[in-house]
Protein backbone atom coordinates (compact mmCIF):
# COMPACT_ATOMS: atom_id res chain seq x y z
CA UNK A 1 0.00 0.00 0.00
CA UNK A 2 1.46 3.39 -1.22
CA UNK A 3 2.21 5.40 2.34
CA UNK A 4 -0.36 8.37 2.91
CA UNK A 5 0.73 11.85 2.39
CA UNK A 6 1.20 12.61 5.99
CA UNK A 7 3.30 9.55 6.23
CA UNK A 8 5.38 11.40 3.70
CA UNK A 9 5.48 14.55 5.05
CA UNK A 10 6.54 12.90 8.50
CA UNK A 11 9.32 11.16 6.77
CA UNK A 12 10.64 14.02 4.91
CA UNK A 13 10.77 16.01 7.66
CA UNK A 14 12.38 13.63 9.63
CA UNK A 15 15.11 13.38 7.47
CA UNK A 16 15.87 16.86 7.00
CA UNK A 17 16.28 16.91 10.71
CA UNK A 18 18.51 14.06 10.37
CA UNK A 19 20.50 15.95 7.87
CA UNK A 20 20.92 19.27 9.57
CA UNK A 21 22.18 17.16 12.63
CA UNK A 22 24.85 15.74 10.64
CA UNK A 23 25.88 18.44 9.06
CA UNK A 24 27.17 20.34 12.21
CA UNK A 25 30.37 18.44 13.51
CA UNK A 26 29.47 18.64 16.85
CA UNK A 27 33.01 18.71 18.53
CA UNK A 28 36.21 18.02 16.45
CA UNK A 29 39.46 20.33 16.78
CA UNK A 30 38.52 23.46 15.02
CA UNK A 31 35.16 23.35 16.72
CA UNK A 32 36.39 23.58 20.17
CA UNK A 33 39.60 25.55 19.48
CA UNK A 34 36.11 28.42 18.06
CA UNK A 35 35.15 27.85 21.62
CA UNK A 36 38.41 28.12 23.42
CA UNK A 37 38.91 31.47 21.16
CA UNK A 38 35.84 32.75 22.41
CA UNK A 39 36.75 32.15 25.70
CA UNK A 40 39.33 34.44 25.51
CA UNK A 41 37.53 37.30 24.04
CA UNK A 42 34.93 37.42 27.17
CA UNK A 43 38.00 36.78 29.55
CA UNK A 44 39.76 39.77 27.88
CA UNK A 45 36.00 41.50 27.42
CA UNK A 46 33.57 41.27 29.79
CA UNK A 47 35.69 40.24 32.99
CA UNK A 48 37.40 43.67 32.46
CA UNK A 49 34.61 45.76 32.09
CA UNK A 50 32.66 43.92 34.75
CA UNK A 51 35.78 44.65 37.86
CA UNK A 52 36.26 48.23 36.88
CA UNK A 53 32.63 49.13 36.58
CA UNK A 54 31.75 47.06 40.04
CA UNK A 55 34.54 49.61 41.96
CA UNK A 56 34.17 52.03 39.63
CA UNK A 57 30.23 52.14 41.08
CA UNK A 58 31.25 51.60 44.71
CA UNK A 59 34.15 54.08 45.19
CA UNK A 60 31.76 56.87 43.43
CA UNK A 61 28.99 56.61 46.61
CA UNK A 62 31.64 55.65 48.76
CA UNK A 63 35.37 57.39 48.42
CA UNK A 64 36.13 56.91 51.79
CA UNK A 65 37.30 53.02 50.97
CA UNK A 66 39.35 53.86 47.60
CA UNK A 67 42.39 52.28 49.52
CA UNK A 68 40.69 48.96 49.79
CA UNK A 69 39.10 48.72 45.67
CA UNK A 70 41.75 51.19 44.45
CA UNK A 71 42.48 49.79 40.71
CA UNK A 72 41.66 52.28 38.05
CA UNK A 73 39.13 54.11 40.36
CA UNK A 74 41.69 54.89 43.17
CA UNK A 75 43.69 56.70 40.75
CA UNK A 76 41.74 58.25 39.05
CA UNK A 77 39.94 60.37 41.87
CA UNK A 78 43.15 60.93 43.96
CA UNK A 79 45.71 61.42 40.82
CA UNK A 80 44.52 61.26 36.95
CA UNK A 81 40.89 62.98 37.46
CA UNK A 82 41.31 64.69 40.98
CA UNK A 83 39.28 67.75 39.28
CA UNK A 84 35.92 65.55 37.97
CA UNK A 85 33.35 65.18 40.55
CA UNK A 86 33.18 62.33 42.04
CA UNK A 87 29.37 62.11 42.95
CA UNK A 88 26.31 60.65 44.20
CA UNK A 89 25.13 57.80 41.16
CA UNK A 90 21.59 59.67 41.25
CA UNK A 91 23.58 62.55 39.72
CA UNK A 92 23.26 61.67 35.97
CA UNK A 93 23.97 64.54 34.25
CA UNK A 94 27.64 65.02 35.78
CA UNK A 95 30.49 63.26 34.37
CA UNK A 96 32.24 61.66 37.35
CA UNK A 97 34.76 58.93 36.88
CA UNK A 98 32.54 55.93 37.24
CA UNK A 99 30.74 57.04 34.05
CA UNK A 100 34.30 55.92 32.01
CA UNK A 101 32.95 52.00 33.20
CA UNK A 102 29.80 52.97 32.92
CA UNK A 103 29.87 53.47 29.01
CA UNK A 104 32.45 51.23 28.37
CA UNK A 105 29.90 48.33 28.90
CA UNK A 106 27.18 49.35 27.79
CA UNK A 107 29.12 50.06 24.55
CA UNK A 108 30.24 46.08 25.35
CA UNK A 109 26.54 45.53 25.02
CA UNK A 110 25.17 47.71 22.39
CA UNK A 111 28.17 46.87 20.33
CA UNK A 112 26.29 43.78 19.16
CA UNK A 113 23.78 45.90 16.76
CA UNK A 114 26.26 46.58 14.43
CA UNK A 115 28.36 43.37 14.42
CA UNK A 116 25.83 41.02 14.75
CA UNK A 117 24.44 42.38 11.51
CA UNK A 118 27.70 42.62 9.95
CA UNK A 119 28.76 39.19 11.32
CA UNK A 120 25.55 37.82 9.04
CA UNK A 121 26.65 39.43 6.07
CA UNK A 122 30.04 37.68 6.19
CA UNK A 123 32.06 39.91 8.16
CA UNK A 124 33.95 37.97 10.79
CA UNK A 125 37.56 38.74 10.34
CA UNK A 126 37.62 42.58 10.20
CA UNK A 127 35.39 42.65 13.07
CA UNK A 128 37.33 39.94 15.64
CA UNK A 129 40.78 41.55 13.86
CA UNK A 130 39.59 45.33 14.26
CA UNK A 131 37.84 44.89 17.86
CA UNK A 132 41.17 43.09 19.09
CA UNK A 133 43.29 45.86 17.53
CA UNK A 134 41.21 49.03 18.84
CA UNK A 135 41.00 47.33 22.58
CA UNK A 136 44.93 46.32 22.87
CA UNK A 137 45.69 50.07 21.25
CA UNK A 138 43.32 51.44 23.65
CA UNK A 139 44.46 50.16 26.73
CA UNK A 140 47.88 51.34 25.28
CA UNK A 141 46.41 54.65 25.30
CA UNK A 142 45.06 54.34 28.36
CA UNK A 143 48.90 54.34 29.80
CA UNK A 144 49.77 57.41 28.18
CA UNK A 145 46.91 59.28 29.67
CA UNK A 146 47.83 62.63 31.39
CA UNK A 147 46.17 63.37 34.94
CA UNK A 148 43.11 65.66 35.14
CA UNK A 149 42.84 64.60 31.71
CA UNK A 150 39.42 63.46 31.87
CA UNK A 151 38.44 63.32 27.85
CA UNK A 152 41.69 61.79 27.47
CA UNK A 153 40.37 58.61 29.45
CA UNK A 154 37.09 58.75 28.75
CA UNK A 155 38.67 58.80 24.96
CA UNK A 156 40.27 55.31 25.30
CA UNK A 157 39.05 53.41 28.19
CA UNK A 158 35.28 54.19 27.28
CA UNK A 159 34.81 54.28 24.11
CA UNK A 160 38.21 52.90 22.18
CA UNK A 161 37.93 49.81 25.28
CA UNK A 162 34.37 49.50 25.00
CA UNK A 163 33.88 49.75 21.08
CA UNK A 164 36.59 47.13 20.58
CA UNK A 165 35.07 44.60 22.78
CA UNK A 166 31.87 45.38 21.76
CA UNK A 167 32.63 44.71 18.00
CA UNK A 168 33.81 40.96 19.32
CA UNK A 169 31.32 39.99 21.57
CA UNK A 170 28.43 39.08 19.26
CA UNK A 171 30.81 37.50 16.30
CA UNK A 172 32.43 35.09 18.88
CA UNK A 173 29.67 33.55 20.19
CA UNK A 174 27.88 33.58 16.86
CA UNK A 175 30.26 31.58 15.60
CA UNK A 176 30.29 28.62 17.55
CA UNK A 177 26.55 27.89 15.99
CA UNK A 178 28.72 26.75 12.79
CA UNK A 179 29.89 23.68 14.41
CA UNK A 180 27.47 22.59 17.54
CA UNK A 181 23.72 22.41 17.55
CA UNK A 182 23.02 19.11 19.96
CA UNK A 183 25.75 20.61 22.22
CA UNK A 184 25.30 24.22 21.40
CA UNK A 185 24.23 24.82 24.85
CA UNK A 186 27.63 23.44 26.35
CA UNK A 187 29.14 25.49 23.90
CA UNK A 188 28.17 28.47 24.38
CA UNK A 189 28.64 28.40 27.87
CA UNK A 190 32.17 27.70 28.18
CA UNK A 191 32.53 31.14 26.89
CA UNK A 192 30.40 33.09 28.85
CA UNK A 193 32.35 31.44 31.70
CA UNK A 194 35.46 33.27 30.81
CA UNK A 195 33.92 36.91 32.08
CA UNK A 196 33.92 35.63 35.74
CA UNK A 197 37.17 34.35 35.54
CA UNK A 198 38.15 37.09 33.91
CA UNK A 199 36.84 39.68 36.39
CA UNK A 200 38.91 37.68 39.09
CA UNK A 201 42.30 37.66 37.38
CA UNK A 202 41.96 40.99 36.54
CA UNK A 203 40.57 42.12 40.21
CA UNK A 204 43.32 41.13 41.35
CA UNK A 205 45.99 41.69 38.92
CA UNK A 206 45.72 45.12 38.99
CA UNK A 207 44.74 45.78 42.56
CA UNK A 208 48.36 44.71 42.72
CA UNK A 209 50.24 46.61 39.76
CA UNK A 210 48.23 49.82 40.25
CA UNK A 211 49.67 50.12 43.80
CA UNK A 212 53.00 48.88 43.42
CA UNK A 213 55.35 51.93 44.08
CA UNK A 214 57.85 50.73 41.83
CA UNK A 215 55.39 50.61 38.68
CA UNK A 216 52.77 53.12 38.84
CA UNK A 217 49.68 53.45 36.70
CA UNK A 218 51.81 53.41 33.13
CA UNK A 219 53.47 50.43 33.67
CA UNK A 220 50.42 49.10 35.30
CA UNK A 221 48.30 49.62 32.55
CA UNK A 222 50.89 48.59 29.67
CA UNK A 223 51.40 45.15 31.44
CA UNK A 224 47.38 44.60 31.49
CA UNK A 225 47.77 45.82 27.59
CA UNK A 226 50.29 43.50 26.83
CA UNK A 227 48.22 40.26 29.06
CA UNK A 228 45.19 41.32 27.20
CA UNK A 229 46.91 41.55 23.50
CA UNK A 230 48.17 38.37 23.66
CA UNK A 231 45.33 36.74 24.75
CA UNK A 232 42.88 38.19 21.85
CA UNK A 233 45.96 37.20 19.22
CA UNK A 234 45.60 33.77 20.40
CA UNK A 235 41.81 34.30 20.03
CA UNK A 236 41.98 35.27 16.87
CA UNK A 237 44.12 32.86 15.14
CA UNK A 238 41.46 29.87 16.89
CA UNK A 239 38.68 31.22 15.77
CA UNK A 240 37.44 30.50 11.77
CA UNK A 241 33.53 30.67 11.01
CA UNK A 242 32.63 27.12 8.90
CA UNK A 243 29.73 28.04 6.87
CA UNK A 244 29.77 30.52 3.81
CA UNK A 245 27.36 33.51 4.61
CA UNK A 246 23.45 33.63 3.93
CA UNK A 247 22.94 34.91 0.62
CA UNK A 248 19.39 35.74 1.90
CA UNK A 249 19.50 38.16 4.78
CA UNK A 250 16.30 39.22 7.46
CA UNK A 251 15.28 42.95 7.65
CA UNK A 252 16.01 44.60 10.82
CA UNK A 253 12.23 45.83 11.22
CA UNK A 254 11.21 41.97 11.45
CA UNK A 255 14.11 40.65 13.63
CA UNK A 256 13.06 43.41 15.90
CA UNK A 257 9.44 42.76 16.00
CA UNK A 258 10.29 39.05 16.35
CA UNK A 259 12.37 40.00 19.57
CA UNK A 260 9.60 41.83 21.56
CA UNK A 261 8.90 38.73 23.68
CA UNK A 262 12.32 38.36 24.90
CA UNK A 263 12.80 41.57 26.16
CA UNK A 264 11.66 40.77 29.72
CA UNK A 265 14.25 38.33 29.81
CA UNK A 266 16.98 40.48 28.41
CA UNK A 267 16.28 43.23 31.13
CA UNK A 268 15.73 40.36 34.00
CA UNK A 269 19.80 40.12 33.72
CA UNK A 270 20.18 43.62 34.64
CA UNK A 271 18.47 42.87 38.05
CA UNK A 272 22.32 41.11 38.69
CA UNK A 273 24.09 44.36 38.22
CA UNK A 274 22.70 45.50 41.70
CA UNK A 275 24.48 42.72 44.17
CA UNK A 276 27.43 42.70 41.45
CA UNK A 277 27.96 45.95 42.05
CA UNK A 278 26.89 47.39 45.68
CA UNK A 279 27.32 44.10 47.28
CA UNK A 280 30.32 45.51 48.81
CA UNK A 281 29.00 48.94 49.96
CA UNK A 282 25.85 47.35 51.10
CA UNK A 283 28.67 45.16 53.57
CA UNK A 284 30.81 47.46 54.44
CA UNK A 285 27.85 50.06 55.54
CA UNK A 286 26.91 47.04 58.05
CA UNK A 287 29.93 47.11 60.04
CA UNK A 288 31.91 44.02 57.73
CA UNK A 289 35.73 44.92 57.16
CA UNK A 290 36.62 46.48 54.01
CA UNK A 291 39.53 44.11 53.43
CA UNK A 292 36.59 41.12 53.09
CA UNK A 293 34.30 43.51 51.34
CA UNK A 294 36.99 43.30 48.56
CA UNK A 295 36.83 39.77 48.37
CA UNK A 296 32.90 39.63 48.13
CA UNK A 297 33.24 40.24 44.52
CA UNK A 298 35.74 37.83 43.53
CA UNK A 299 33.75 35.24 45.35
CA UNK A 300 30.54 36.75 43.34
CA UNK A 301 32.72 35.89 40.03
CA UNK A 302 34.44 32.91 41.27
CA UNK A 303 31.22 31.08 41.89
CA UNK A 304 29.65 32.27 38.98
CA UNK A 305 32.40 30.92 36.99
CA UNK A 306 31.10 27.25 38.11
CA UNK A 307 27.32 28.52 37.61
CA UNK A 308 28.06 29.28 34.25
CA UNK A 309 29.22 25.89 33.59
CA UNK A 310 26.33 23.87 35.10
CA UNK A 311 23.69 24.56 32.61
CA UNK A 312 26.00 22.78 29.78
CA UNK A 313 26.30 19.78 31.66
CA UNK A 314 22.67 19.33 32.25
CA UNK A 315 20.67 16.91 30.79
CA UNK A 316 18.86 18.49 27.68
CA UNK A 317 15.58 17.75 28.98
CA UNK A 318 15.97 20.88 31.33
CA UNK A 319 15.78 23.09 28.51
CA UNK A 320 17.68 26.86 28.79
CA UNK A 321 14.68 28.33 29.68
CA UNK A 322 13.07 26.00 32.67
CA UNK A 323 17.03 26.94 34.05
CA UNK A 324 17.04 30.24 33.18
CA UNK A 325 13.40 30.88 35.43
CA UNK A 326 14.71 28.60 38.21
CA UNK A 327 18.11 30.26 38.54
CA UNK A 328 16.35 33.61 38.21
CA UNK A 329 14.06 33.05 41.07
CA UNK A 330 16.32 32.17 42.98
CA UNK A 331 18.32 35.07 42.61
CA UNK A 332 15.28 37.13 43.37
CA UNK A 333 15.38 35.56 46.65
CA UNK A 334 18.68 35.97 47.64
CA UNK A 335 18.30 39.50 46.56
CA UNK A 336 15.08 40.32 48.65
CA UNK A 337 16.84 38.32 51.35
CA UNK A 338 20.22 40.49 50.88
CA UNK A 339 19.21 43.18 53.64
CA UNK A 340 19.47 40.60 56.59
CA UNK A 341 22.23 38.89 54.74
CA UNK A 342 24.56 42.15 54.31
CA UNK A 343 24.66 42.31 58.23
CA UNK A 344 26.85 39.72 58.96
CA UNK A 345 30.26 38.35 57.55
CA UNK A 346 28.65 35.04 57.38
CA UNK A 347 25.65 36.27 55.67
CA UNK A 348 27.40 38.05 53.27
CA UNK A 349 29.61 35.41 51.79
CA UNK A 350 26.96 32.71 51.85
CA UNK A 351 25.15 35.49 49.65
CA UNK A 352 28.42 35.91 47.51
CA UNK A 353 28.92 32.23 47.02
CA UNK A 354 24.97 31.15 46.15
CA UNK A 355 23.91 34.45 44.35
CA UNK A 356 26.89 34.73 42.45
CA UNK A 357 26.61 30.47 41.30
CA UNK A 358 23.04 31.09 40.38
CA UNK A 359 23.39 34.83 38.84
CA UNK A 360 26.26 33.01 36.78
CA UNK A 361 24.15 30.40 35.78
CA UNK A 362 21.16 33.17 34.29
CA UNK A 363 23.50 34.94 32.70
CA UNK A 364 25.10 31.76 30.80
CA UNK A 365 21.48 30.84 29.81
CA UNK A 366 20.87 34.22 27.56
CA UNK A 367 22.87 33.51 24.33
CA UNK A 368 21.60 29.79 24.53
CA UNK A 369 18.03 30.92 24.66
CA UNK A 370 18.13 32.86 21.97
CA UNK A 371 19.96 30.29 19.71
CA UNK A 372 17.45 28.32 20.70
CA UNK A 373 14.70 30.74 19.45
CA UNK A 374 16.28 31.60 16.31
CA UNK A 375 14.57 29.27 13.50
CA UNK A 376 17.80 29.40 11.26
CA UNK A 377 21.74 30.23 12.51
CA UNK A 378 21.54 32.94 9.52
CA UNK A 379 19.96 35.67 11.87
CA UNK A 380 21.68 34.29 14.61
CA UNK A 381 24.22 37.07 15.04
CA UNK A 382 21.69 40.05 14.61
CA UNK A 383 19.59 38.57 16.99
CA UNK A 384 22.19 38.24 20.03
CA UNK A 385 22.95 41.83 19.10
CA UNK A 386 19.78 42.71 19.78
CA UNK A 387 19.45 40.91 22.72
CA UNK A 388 22.81 42.21 24.71
CA UNK A 389 22.10 45.58 23.41
CA UNK A 390 18.83 45.69 25.41
CA UNK A 391 21.12 43.73 28.01
CA UNK A 392 23.18 47.12 27.51
CA UNK A 393 20.54 49.34 28.27
CA UNK A 394 19.13 47.97 31.34
CA UNK A 395 22.78 47.85 32.65
CA UNK A 396 23.43 51.66 31.68
CA UNK A 397 20.29 53.11 33.59
CA UNK A 398 19.68 50.83 36.29
CA UNK A 399 22.66 51.13 38.58
CA UNK A 400 21.72 55.00 38.06
CA UNK A 401 18.05 54.09 39.36
CA UNK A 402 19.25 51.82 42.12
CA UNK A 403 21.66 54.36 43.30
CA UNK A 404 18.79 57.46 43.13
CA UNK A 405 16.63 55.35 45.27
CA UNK A 406 19.52 54.51 47.83
CA UNK A 407 20.18 58.06 47.97
CA UNK A 408 23.25 59.28 50.19
CA UNK A 409 21.36 58.13 53.32
CA UNK A 410 21.59 54.28 52.16
CA UNK A 411 18.07 53.44 52.06
CA UNK A 412 18.97 49.84 51.38
CA UNK A 413 15.38 48.50 50.83
CA UNK A 414 14.55 50.70 48.33
CA UNK A 415 17.24 49.59 45.40
CA UNK A 416 16.69 46.31 46.77
CA UNK A 417 13.00 45.97 46.25
CA UNK A 418 13.44 47.26 42.84
CA UNK A 419 16.29 44.54 41.95
CA UNK A 420 14.24 41.99 43.51
CA UNK A 421 11.15 42.48 41.27
CA UNK A 422 13.47 43.12 38.25
CA UNK A 423 14.49 39.47 38.57
CA UNK A 424 11.28 37.79 38.28
CA UNK A 425 10.12 39.93 35.51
Amino acid sequence: MAPTKDELERGTAAQDEENLETSFPEGGLRAWAAVAGSFLVQFCGFGRAFWVRAIQTFLTLYSRYTNAFGVYQDFYVRHYLTTSTSSAISSVLNPPPRWIGSVSAFLIFAGGLLSGRLYDRGYFYPLIWGGSFLCTLSLFMLSLCKPDQYYQIFLAQALGVGLGAGIMYVPSIAVISHYFQRRRTLAMCIPTSGSCLGAVVHAIMLNNTLHDDHLGFGSAVRMSAGLVGGLLLIACLLMHPRLPPPQTHLPLRKSISRFVRDVPCMLTVGAYYFPLFYLQLEAVKHGIDEHVAFYTLVILNASGFFGRLLPGFLPNRLGVIDIATLSSAVVAVFILCLLALSKTMVGVLVFSVLCGFFGGMFFTTMPPIIAVLTPNIEGLGLRIGIGFAIVGLGGLVGPPIEGALLTSRFIWWRPTLFSGVRSVT
